[in-house]
């Protein structure tokens, strides 16, 4: 195998990395393989991986390693690893999982950087297997090797030949990437995919995921210019923030669809008996789906299908779907398979009503579905879907045909040719039938027109087509500005939970509790301690119990001094009568009361909660709260931290949403500040990890009231470390970056990382850019018009905080509060690597005053937070001041590979 470069071509227009080599390149593009197990015993997993590597050609040499025999089908065979007469890339083990650990040691001292685990035996068996698991990392970490598997299948790239599995055939050569935690399914696939002639990419059984994840691989597919998209099957999600920045940097370019077993609680033991990991609540992972631009199927059949149709057709703007059909009955289960997945029939505008009559006889349907009639010649085809296609209130459409008598269904596929790709809307096919539409079939798929031999299958495919379009559209959503009227105290909120923790308590009072949603800015009911009975609204004050009402502690509508006294003592009796006086760890469980003034609040009940996920971390849920939460069960759920979009779609998910927007004459709730509130409850979520569980039920919200009733507040107890706190699948904003910055003329700047909101700014600051500056940081002239798009900027706006860092350098006007960015800096961290690329961008009314200095000096300390090894940039050669500035940081400068450039590199740590 060539030297791996660590060096990636970059691609300025579009701040995309792309790599030369990957550590990966070790497993799916070796020079030699060595085959550690390799045994001539027919019918053996050591005999049929060595049959597959001479069989399929892969233009280096095979190594079968057996201390016990000196060939191998008639290959000579090694002692040992050591023993092996060249270097080796690639090992693969099908030895005993005891064997292992001292196995991939050897290899590691042999240099071998990659290896296929196909033995089983591991964590799946419980603690003696995971400890394996442990010891064979140990000594991979030790030489950087990465390892697929253990209990897999193995690998096969059709681009090079590689079979390195124990499958009984080598897949097609193809533009979809496959990967599957299940050997057994990748077979069946396998087998399919030869009879229907789908090829692939690269075909991956990934296993148990000891070492290398999902996100790894979707990376390197990502990479991989023969990849078109990404199909997976996935019992368990592993690396949950591995998958989710992989897939969210990925699906923007390429569809990455999947399909995972578990919706019911029977299949998710069987898979978590399977893979021998945990497997999370299958709601949050449709919301982590949904949050990285992931598309979810239901079937094996419509992972290839999606796969294709997206391939081959554009994305359709909305979900609305224009049939044309030469038999009614068909396209009425089109109709209803179409509805009942989510679509909708797109309602024909006058226009095409008007055009449909002139083409068509007059006994046509005059609606959607179009039935244009069992007669309907390839002609009247053609006429009707170009028609149909330019109809505004259309986003799609489906042709369907049933071989009748005056059919012609090569014909008619004959004429839809033409149209295939004419239309910014896609075009799908459904030719029913059996020989008689063969042909015509073979013709459209030829156009790549996707057919399907039922309309209601074609019908879904639609639906999931628009679902994806809608994923990825709200995947970068930009969020309104803040008016920053709530200010958040996130110091004062730490005291609070860390005075919880250390006193030994993991539940917070209702005073603690509220006192903390108001650190965050929501809002609460005033609320103070009584230790004696006074003339106020009380409920009970308590350390150990959290939901009052359950004991008796909650006392309204007091009007009085007597009546008053009487609620602080049946409020005490009631207590000890229901819990006792003492908690089962010898606390009490009466306190006295908390006071409040009894207002008589109006509006709906809402819940805004949080929760620990195995898999995810903490989940956000909102809904319809009150007492009667858990019966009506209307909420939806989500990942912290939220952006103002993001709030308004889990609001969306719910009932209760068509009513806070106003019904049967009630004002609206104001639903601009719901989505602030829910944006400031996740940061508090997301900067507060000691937090295992928060409930606010009551939230009244009224057109002009959001109020937190009341509150449950856990908290992880004090014995739990820090490195055992939940961590949030997305990272949350690096708020320790944010720092203050005079600069020579006085401007006080703050230099903080991007957020979604940035974009409005950042567009204002390209149009600063002059031409020469523009060069200088993309390497090429570019223009305004494509530097400001939308998807670009948002895509830097929305970044990952845990694969990228854009700083920016914020000035507030004093007279006017108006704000700008004057200078941006990005650290992109490379794949697989601990290392890093990084830009800095000075606006040219602020170049000279010392910013692009201490934009540099900020983001290499941002590099050393995020514990890098090397920090690299690529310079102009006319850029003669960026290059002594470099220099003055200690970055060593060289021509870059190609002589064109200076390369800046910075070793760190």
């Amino acid at each position: 195998m060539m030297e791996k470069s660590k060096l990636p071509t970059f691609d300025p227009a579009h701040d995309v990395l792309h790599y030369e080599k990957q550590a990966l390149d070790a497993i799916f593009s070796p020079n030699n393989v060595a085959v550690i197990g390799a045994t001539e015993t027919l019918g053996s997993v050591g005999r049929t991986i060595v049959w597959n590597l001479i069989s399929s050609p892969f233009g280096g040499a095979v190594f079968p390693v057996n201390p016990k025999r000196p060939s191998v089908l008639g290959i000579k065979a090694y002692p040992s690893v050591a023993a092996l007469p060249e270097p080796v890339d690639l090992a693969v083990i099908v030895t005993p999982a005891p064997t292992v650990p001292g196995i991939i040691s050897e290899c590691v001292d042999a240099g071998v950087k990659g290896a296929i685990v196909i033995s089983a035996g591991f964590k799946e068996i419980g603690p003696a297997g995971a400890e394996l698991e442990r010891q064979i990392m140990e000594h991979a970490k030790r030489g950087n090797m990465r390892i697929i598997g253990p209990n897999c299948l193995g690998v096969m790239n059709p681009q090079n030949g590689l079979n390195a599995t124990f499958a009984s055939a080598m897949a097609r050569l193809g533009t979809v990437g496959f990967i599957s935690q299940s050997g057994a399914l990748l077979t069946a696939i396998l087998d399919w995919s030869l009879h229907e002639n789908v090829g692939f990419s690269h075909f991956v059984s990934i296993g148990s995921m000891m070492d290398v994840g999902w996100g790894d691989l979707i990376y390197y597919l990502g990479d991989d210019p023969r990849t078109e998209s990404i199909v997976i099957y996935m019992e368990t999600i592993g690396d949950a923030r591995a998958f989710i920045s992989a897939a969210r940097e990925v699906s923007s370019t390429k569809p990455i669809i999947v399909i995972k077993p578990g919706r019911t609680e029977g299949a998710a033991k069987a898979a978590a008996s399977h893979t021998g990991s945990l497997t999370g609540s299958d709601e949050v992972l449709d919301v982590a789906f949904r949050r990285c631009g992931v598309l979810r199927v239901n079937s094996i059949a419509e992972l290839f299908y999606t796969a294709e149709v997206l391939s081959k057709q554009p994305k359709p703007a909305g979900n609305r779907l224009t049939i044309l059909t030469n038999a009614g009955g068909p396209g009425v289960l089109a109709t209803d398979a179409l509805i009942t997945s989510g679509g909708e029939l797109a309602a024909l505008s006058d226009q095409t009503m008007q055009e449909f009559n002139g083409l068509l006889p007059a006994a046509w349907s005059h609606n959607n579905p179009a039935d244009i009639l069992g007669d309907a010649s390839p002609e009247r085809y053609a006429k009707a879907l170009e028609i149909a296609a330019r109809d505004p209130n259309s986003d799609g459409m489906l042709v369907i045909l049933t071989p009748q008598a005056m059919t012609d269904p090569t014909a008619t596929a004959e004429q839809l040719k033409p149209y295939s790709k004419s239309f910014e809307k896609p075009v799908l096919a459904s030719w029913m039938g059996g020989e008689d539409i063969e042909e015509g079939v073979r013709v459209l798929n030829r156009a790549s027109i996707p057919t399907f031999p039922y309309p209601d299958t074609a019908a879904r495919m639609f639906v999931y087509m628009a679902n994806y379009s809608l994923i990825l559209k709200r995947l970068y959503e930009t969020p309104m500005l803040s008016d920053g009227s709530h200010l958040i105290d996130k110091a004062r909120a730490t005291q609070i939970l860390e005075h919880v923790r250390q006193s030994g308590r993991t539940i917070l009072t209702e005073y603690e509790s509220k006192q903390l949603l108001s650190a965050y800015g929501i809002p609460t009911v005033d609320t103070r301690i009584a230790t004696t009975p006074q003339p106020v609204v009380l409920k009970i004050h308590s350390e150990t119990i959290t939901h009052k009402t359950d004991v008796g502690g909650v006392q309204l509508n007091l009007g009085n001094a007597q009546a008053v006294k009487d609620a602080y003592q049946s409020i005490e009796s009631s207590v000890k009568s229901i819990a006792g006086e003492f908690s089962a760890t010898g606390q009490r469980h009466f306190l006295g009361v908390t006071v409040q003034p009894m207002k008589q609040v109006e509006g709906y009940e809402l819940i805004l909660g949080s929760s620990v996920d195995p898999q995810f971390g903490p989940v956000l849920l909102f809904g319809l709260g009150g007492q009667l939460v858990e019966v009506f069960k209307d909420r939806a759920l989500g990942l912290p931290p939220l952006t103002t979009p993001l709030a308004r779609r889990m609001m969306e998910r719910t009932k209760i949403y068509t009513a806070l927007k106003g019904v049967r004459g009630r004002r609206p709730v104001n639903l601009a500040e719901l989505e602030e509130l829910m944006v400031r409850f996740s940061q508090l979520i997301a900067e507060q990890p000691m937090i295992e569980e928060l409930d606010i039920n009551p939230l009244i919200a009224s057109s002009d009231t959001l109020l937190a009733l009341d509150a449950r507040v856990v908290v992880y107890h004090k014995d739990v470390s820090n490195k055992k706190l939940a961590r949030l699948a997305i990272r949350a904003y690096p708020s320790k970056y944010i720092s203050k910055w005079v600069a020579k003329d006085g401007k006080a700047i703050t230099i903080r990382p991007i957020r979604p909101e940035d974009e409005h700014m950042l567009t204002t600051f390209h149009e600063m850019l002059s031409d020469r500056t523009v060069i200088m940081r993309y390497l090429h002239p570019m223009q305004l018009i494509d530097r400001v798009q939308h998807e670009r900027l948002a895509r830097i706006c929305h970044g990952d905080y845990n694969r990228e860092i854009t700083l920016v350098a914020e000035y507030t006007e004093p007279d006017t509060g108006e704000r700008s960015i004057l200078a941006a800096s990005r650290l992109s961290k490379m794949h697989g690597e601990n290392e890093a690329r990084f830009t800095v961008l000075v606006a040219d009314p602020y170049q000279g005053i010392g910013l692009g200095k201490e934009m540099l000096h900020q983001i290499i300390e941002v590099a050393r937070g995020e514990k890098l090894e090397r920090l690299e940039a690529d310079i102009t050669p006319d850029n003669h001041d960026f290059q002594r500035m470099v220099q003055s940081f200690g970055f060593q400068l060289a021509p870059s590979t190609d002589g064109k450039l200076i390369r800046a590199e910075l070793k760190l740590n």
